[in-house]
């Protein structure tokens, strides 16, 4: 599963580890997070990330 970056602010996602703040398990692919999700830190949606390995 791929890590991705927020190009804002540079939070990455990992799917091993999930967002705990917004009640996103481990394991889920970034593809598979609704559209409706936002970076926990500065509010980016989907679109504003890149895959970052």
């Amino acid at each position: 599963m791929y890590k991705y970056k927020c190009k804002i602010c540079g939070y990455v996602y990992d799917p091993e580890k999930g967002d705990r703040e917004n009640n996103i398990k481990p394991g889920i692919k970034f593809e598979d997070l609704p559209d409706s999700w936002l970076c926990p830190i500065c509010g980016a949606g989907k679109d504003k990330f890149i895959k970052s390995g």
